[in-house]
């Protein structure tokens, strides 16, 4: 009962309906169950649960991301499309560090001019995406195999070395929010932004940090998600970020900021994962899964209403 306590009834409620989707998903498809299938979704919670750990900093101080998938496929054509001219490693680091530019841009104008994170962030996917189709207007190949072998088609024993690098991350990121001046701040910024200034803390420092590690999480999962796909094109991540928001609601996000944890936001991702797989084994129209998380995120915002 003690452990039991440390959860909201909205948490016992969301645990409890998946428990439920996964036992009529073990029962309804003899495909559920298998290693082939248990591998596929450890490869394809990646993408979404990189996004969501980025997205979990930023909401924790009351702020969104919105262009998070137009970085995740800017990185993605740049590690791939620089092959070209350079090893896979540097095409690679010169992503992420994209991905952190743009992350520290829109941190930048956020708290520079005191604007909303939602405009700016929107404002920035909008933009990126337009310069997708001028950097390049067709799919982009790696030119080099060890880019797939290393990482996106990697194995460590049964187990994907790209899910390896998602599961050292959920132990990194609760380090940062729960042991750092910088994590602490975040959640301090979501409660209380003029409490924490009039204490002395650096605002704008904090603030940007927050968006610069949001956005190198975004380059992270575009630079995987190209890699195990072995091909990068400037129409992928679209609506991305509606997953990553979904799975940090549904993990005890709270978008008015001060709340959410990596641990929620881990059986966020997972929860997700599992619904698409379940709806993909039964053949359901990709239509109605954006319709279904949709719904989703209405319900885990309207069960925390009274947290907020």
């Amino acid at each position: 009962m003690a452990i039991l306590n440390r959860f909201s009834r909205a948490d016992i409620i969301f645990a409890a309906a998946i428990l439920a989707l996964v036992v009529f998903a073990a029962v309804a498809s003899d495909s559920f169950l298998t290693q082939r299938n248990i591998v596929n979704i450890s490869r394809q919670i990646v993408t979404n649960g990189f996004l969501s750990l980025g997205l979990l900093i930023v909401i924790r101080t009351a702020g969104i991301d919105l262009s998070v998938g137009s970085v995740l496929a800017f990185a993605g054509l740049l590690a791939t499309g620089l092959q070209e001219q350079m090893h896979f490693s540097g095409a690679i680091a010169i992503a992420l560090a994209m991905g952190a530019a743009v992350g520290g841009v829109n941190g930048w104008l956020t708290a520079r001019f005191n604007l909303q994170p939602f405009i700016v962030t929107l404002a920035t996917m909008g933009s990126l995406r337009g310069l997708l189709y001028v950097y390049a207007d067709t799919p982009r190949y790696p030119a080099d195999d060890m880019f797939r072998s290393m990482i996106g088609g990697a194995f460590l024993g049964p187990i994907p070395v790209n899910f390896i690098l998602f599961a050292l991350a959920v132990p990194a990121v609760w380090f940062y929010l729960e042991h750092t001046v910088s994590g602490r701040a975040a959640y301090a910024l979501g409660v209380n932004k003029e409490a924490v200034r009039l204490a002395g803390v650096d605002v704008r420092k904090h603030l940007i940090g927050a968006y610069v590690i949001c956005g190198l999480f975004a380059a992270i999962a575009g630079v995987l998600l190209a890699s195990r796909l072995g091909i990068a094109q400037p129409s992928v991540g679209v609506g991305y970020e509606l997953d990553a928001i979904a799975a940090v609601v549904i993990g005890g996000g709270l978008l008015g900021g001060g709340g959410g944890k990596t641990s929620g936001v881990l059986g966020g991702v997972l929860a997700l994962a599992v619904v698409d797989n379940v709806l993909n084994l039964f053949n359901v129209d990709s239509y109605y899964q954006q319709l279904l998380k949709g719904a989703i995120i209405l319900v885990a915002v309207l069960a925390r209403r009274k947290k907020a």
